[in-house]
C-alpha cells in the first residue's frame, strides 16, 4: 500500500492508495468502477487495471478509505480489505488506547482501528493490504512501542499480557524496601512520638524511587506531551515531582538557612511505591482473566507420531499434513482433527466443547485436535491442520471476541479522551486557590499533587475489556463460544428466544413409532418396507432400517425415486409403492380404510409413509407406518429454564403445523408459526422485534438468513457451517440448556461492567473533590489509585468462577 497519502491535507503533491477490487469481470466493470471512484471529492483520477485487479485513486486530499469502500460496493463490488494486529507496549490507561487508535486512524487507507487495554493489541482494518511498518510509525509516533505479534488464530500467546516479571518484581520490592525506612516513623506518631529520619537520608533514600524506579513515569508521561496529550503516566509525574521537588526547595533552604523543614519525601516514594505495586498486581490479575484461552492453547501438542511406510515417526506438529495417519496411544492429545480408521476408544473433549464426559469413537468417526485419548491405542486420517483445525478456530473465535470492544466501551472512551486534561486543569486551579486563599502553597502544591495522583483513568480503561475478556474465556470452557463483545452484552436483554424445530429443538433422526398393517403382521409390514429403503440414507430409511435391524431382509430390483412422492421397486417378483398419500393415489391404492388413523396421527405431529403392493391384477393397501422426530434430551428442561428467566420461547418451522405444534405443546414453548420458508423467518424475526430483542437458535443453512437477523444468532456446533458463521455465539454441545447459559454469562458479564464503571468513577467522583478541598492526604490519594485498578479488575475475576448451570430453578440474575 502506498503511504504517500494524507487525508484533508491541502492542494499540493498528490496523493496515491492503490487497493484490490473483487467481481471484476470485463472491462465494462471497470469503466464502472473508475467511474464510481472519480465522482468522489478529492479524486482527480482512479484507473482500475483488470489484469491485476487493483484500482488506483490520486489526488490533493483524498476522501477517507470509508467512502471509497462505499463507492466500491454502489457500483456493484467489494474493495478488498485486511487485518493487521500489533502488540502495544507502553500504554497505561484509557488515554493511551484513545491516543494510539487516533494515530492509526490517520494513517493512509486505514478504515478502522481498536485497541484492547487488557490484551494490549491494536486491531486494524486496511483498504487493500496492510502496510504494517506504518502502522508500526504512527504507533511510535504517538509516544508508544510497537512489539512483534503473533498471528491470529492459533498463537495466541502472543495476545495475553505478558505475566508479572522478574524485573517487574525486583524493582517493586526494592521501592519497597527504600521507602519503608520513610513510611515507617509515621506510625510512631500514632504513639505520641515524633521520629523522622534526617532530611538529607531521606532525599538519599526517596531520589532513587523518584528517578531511577519511578523512570518509567517521566518516559511515559514525555512521550504523551511529545504528542500534545496527556495520560496517566503524566499525571503521576507531575504530581511526585511537585511533592518531591518541594521537600528539595525546603530542604536545601533549611541547610542553608537553618530552622526546620516540611518534608515530603515519604509521599513522593509511598505513591510511586503504591503505583508499582498496584501494576505489578493488576498485571498479575489481567493475566488470569485470559486463563480460559491459554488454557486452550495449552491442548495444542507440539508433535505428532505420523504412520509411514518405514514405520512410525515422531513429527513436529507443523509437519503434519492432511491425508497422513497419525497414531494417538492412550492418554495423549489428540494432535490433529481427523478420521478414525483403526481402533476404538474414548476421548475426553471436555477442555473443547464442555461436555463432561468421555464419548465413544471408532473407525469412521470424527476426533477433535485437543481431545484426551482414552484406553484404546487409535489410527487418526488427517482432515486438518495449523489453523483450519477446530481448536485453532475457536482460539480465533475468542481472540476476536475479546479483541473487539463492547457499545458501552465507545462512551467510556469518547470519556478517557477528555479525562487527563480535565484533571490537569483540575489540579492547577486547586494549586492557584489554595495558594491565593490561604498564601501557603506548599499546602497548596500538596492539596494539588494529590488531585494529580488520585485521578484514574486506568481504571476507566480496564472495566470493560477485563470484564470481556473474563466472560469470553469462562463461556469458551463452558462450550459457549461468543464471537463478539456486541452479541455479549446485547444477549443479557435477549426478551425473546425463537428455535428452529428440526435438529434444534428435536434431534434430526425420527424414528418408528408405529406400525399400522392393514392385512397381515407388523412384522411382514416392515419387512416389506425395508427391503425396498435397504442402502438408502434418507432419515425415514434409516429408522425403518433401525426397526428391523438383525431381521433378514428380502431383495429389491428396479428401486427408484418418485420425486416428491417416495419410493417404488419390486420385491419377490411384485412392484411396491412406500410413499406419501399422492403417490398411493398415483398407484390406484384405497387407503380409505386407514384415513382415520393417519388423519389423527398426522393431527399429532408424525410423518407418514403410505405401503402398497400390486396383488393380481389390483394395488392393494398394506399399512400405514407413523414416524416422529423426538425432542432432545433436556429439551424441556431448557425451555422451562428460559421461562424462568423471564424470557419467552417461540418456534419458528418449516414443518407442518400439526408437526411444529406437537413438539411445541410438548416442550411448552410459547408460541408457534409453522411452515414457514426460510426468507419469511426473516419476516418472522423482524416482528418478534418489536417487542424487544430476540435471539434466534438454529442449526441448518435455511436458518441462517433468521440468524443474520436476529439481534442474537446462536447456532448448534452440530449443524451447518453456514449457520455457525451467520450466528454471533455457537454452542459446541447440541444441548439446548447452553442457550440459557449464554444468556446467563452474558447477564453476569454485563453486570461485571456495569460494576467495574460505578467502581471506577465513583473512585474520581468522590476522589477528585475531597483531594481538591484538602480533605486527601497525597499518599492516601496514592494508595487509592492504585486499589482503585485494582478493585476493577478483582471484581472481574469474580466472573472467572461462574459455572454453567442445568435445568434447575434458581434465578441466574440473583448472582452478583
Amino acid at each position: 500500500m502506498d503511504t504517500t497519502l494524507s487525508y484533508g491535507a491541502a492542494p499540493g503533491p498528490h496523493g496515491i492508495l492503490r487497493f484490490p477490487v473483487e467481481g471484476m469481470t470485463c472491462a465494462s466493470c471497470v469503466g464502472r468502477v473508475e467511474r464510481a471512484l472519480r465522482r468522489l471529492p478529492g479524486v482527480d483520477e482512479a484507473e482500475v487495471n483488470l489484469a491485476t485487479s487493483v484500482a488506483e485513486v490520486r489526488g490533493p486530499a483524498l476522501p477517507a478509505p470509508a467512502e471509497l469502500v462505499r463507492a466500491v460496493e454502489a457500483a456493484g463490488y467489494a474493495a478488498a480489505t485486511a487485518d493487521a494486529e500489533l502488540a502495544i507496549g507502553g500504554m497505561t490507561c484509557a488515554s493511551c488506547v484513545a491516543r494510539v487508535e487516533r494515530a492509526l486512524r490517520r494513517v493512509p487507507g486505514v478504515l478502522d482501528a481498536s485497541v484492547n487495554p487488557a490484551t494490549e493489541r491494536a486491531r486494524v482494518r486496511v483498504l487493500g493490504v496492510a502496510d504494517t511498518a506504518a502502522l508500526a510509525a504512527a504507533v511510535e509516533g504517538a509516544g508508544y512501542a510497537v512489539r512483534p505479534a503473533a498471528a491470529t488464530g492459533g498463537h495466541a500467546a502472543g495476545a495475553q499480557p505478558a505475566p508479572a516479571g522478574g524485573r517487574e518484581a525486583r524493582h517493586l520490592l526494592i521501592a519497597a524496601v527504600l521507602t519503608a525506612p520513610l513510611v515507617l516513623p509515621m506510625l510512631s506518631m500514632l504513639v505520641g512520638r515524633h521520629w523522622m529520619l534526617p532530611g538529607w537520608i531521606q532525599f538519599a533514600l526517596a531520589t532513587p524511587v523518584q528517578f531511577w524506579l519511578g523512570a518509567r513515569f517521566y518516559r511515559a508521561g514525555f512521550r504523551a506531551l511529545r504528542a500534545g496529550t496527556g495520560n496517566m503516566d503524566l499525571l503521576v509525574a507531575l504530581g511526585t515531582s511537585a511533592g518531591y521537588g518541594l521537600s528539595v526547595v525546603h530542604l536545601v533552604r533549611a541547610t542553608l538557612h537553618g530552622g526546620p523543614a516540611d518534608l515530603y519525601f515519604e509521599a513522593s516514594a509511598a505513591i510511586v511505591t503504591l503505583i508499582l505495586l498496584g501494576r505489578f498486581l493488576e498485571a498479575r490479575a489481567r493475566r488470569q482473566t485470559t486463563a480460559a484461552i491459554r488454557g486452550l492453547q495449552a491442548l495444542k501438542p507440539a508433535t505428532a507420531r505420523v504412520r509411514r511406510a518405514t514405520g512410525d515417526i515422531d513429527v513436529p506438529i507443523d509437519a503434519v499434513r492432511v491425508g497422513d495417519r497419525v497414531v494417538v496411544r492412550p492418554g495423549e492429545r489428540v494432535p490433529v482433527d481427523g478420521t478414525v480408521r483403526e481402533g476404538r476408544t474414548h476421548a475426553d473433549e471436555s477442555l473443547i466443547t464442555g461436555e463432561s464426559l468421555p464419548v465413544a469413537r471408532g473407525p469412521g468417526d470424527r476426533v477433535t485436535g485437543g481431545a484426551v485419548n482414552g484406553e484404546g491405542a487409535v489410527v487418526v486420517e488427517t482432515t486438518a491442520v495449523g489453523g483450519e483445525t477446530a481448536l485453532a478456530r475457536i482460539i480465533r473465535l475468542v481472540e476476536d471476541a475479546q479483541a473487539r470492544k463492547a457499545p458501552i466501551q465507545k462512551t467510556v472512551d469518547r470519556v478517557s479522551a477528555v479525562f487527563v486534561p480535565v484533571v490537569v486543569a483540575l489540579a492547577l486551579l486547586t494549586l492557584v486557590a489554595w495558594g491565593l486563599a490561604t498564601g501557603d502553597w506548599s499546602l497548596a502544591i500538596l492539596n494539588a499533587v494529590a488531585v494529580l495522583v488520585i485521578a484514574c483513568p486506568c481504571a476507566l480503561g480496564l472495566a470493560t475489556p477485563t470484564a470481556i475478556m473474563a466472560g469470553t474465556g469462562v463461556a469458551a470452557r463452558a462450550g459457549i463460544l461468543i464471537k463478539d463483545a456486541q452479541a455479549l452484552e446485547l444477549a443479557h436483554r435477549v426478551r425473546t428466544v425463537a428455535f428452529d424445530k428440526t435438529g434444534t429443538l428435536t434431534a434430526g433422526e425420527p424414528r418408528l413409532v408405529e406400525a399400522v398393517p392393514l392385512a397381515g403382521g407388523r412384522d411382514a409390514l416392515l419387512a416389506l418396507a425395508a427391503a425396498l429403503q435397504q442402502g438408502s440414507e434418507h432419515p425415514l430409511a434409516r429408522a425403518v432400517l433401525r426397526a428391523v435391524e438383525g431381521a433378514p431382509v428380502a431383495p429389491a430390483e428396479d428401486v427408484r425415486a418418485v420425486p416428491g412422492r417416495g419410493l417404488t421397486g419390486t420385491v419377490a417378483g411384485r412392484q411396491v409403492w412406500l410413499g406419501n398419500a399422492a403417490l398411493m393415489d398415483e398407484a390406484g391404492a384405497d387407503s380409505t380404510a386407514l384415513r382415520a388413523r393417519a388423519d389423527a396421527l398426522a393431527a399429532q405431529g408424525h410423518t407418514l409413509s403410505w405401503l402398497a403392493g400390486h396383488d393380481g391384477a389390483a394395488v392393494r393397501l398394506h399399512g400405514l407406518l407413523a414416524f416422529r422426530d423426538e425432542p432432545r434430551p433436556g429439551a424441556g428442561a431448557a425451555i422451562a429454564r428460559l421461562h424462568r428467566l423471564g424470557v419467552r420461547t417461540v418456534m419458528v418451522s418449516g414443518d407442518n403445523a400439526g408437526a411444529a405444534a406437537a413438539v411445541a405443546g410438548a416442550l411448552g414453548i410459547d408460541a408457534v408459526h409453522a411452515e414457514v420458508r426460510p426468507e419469511q423467518k426473516v419476516e418472522a424475526i423482524r416482528a418478534l422485534r418489536r417487542d424487544g430483542v430476540v435471539a434466534m437458535v438454529g442449526d441448518g443453512i435455511n436458518d441462517a438468513p433468521a440468524l443474520a437477523a436476529a439481534d442474537v444468532g446462536i447456532a448448534m456446533a452440530s449443524g451447518t457451517d453456514v449457520a455457525m458463521h451467520a450466528a454471533a455465539i455457537t454452542l459446541m454441545r447440541p444441548e439446548l440448556a447452553l442457550v440459557a447459559d449464554a444468556l446467563a454469562v452474558s447477564r453476569r458479564t454485563t453486570r461485571k461492567i456495569h460494576q467495574n464503571l460505578f467502581w471506577a468513577f465513583g473512585y474520581n467522583v468522590v476522589g477528585i473533590p475531597l483531594a481538591a478541598f484538602g480533605l486527601l492526604d497525597p499518599v492516601l490519594a496514592g494508595a487509592a489509585m492504585a486499589f482503585s485498578s485494582l478493585s476493577v479488575v478483582g471484581n472481574t475475576l469474580l466472573l472467572t468462577r461462574w459455572r454453567p448451570q442445568r435445568a434447575t430453578s434458581r434465578q441466574e440474575t440473583t448472582h452478583g
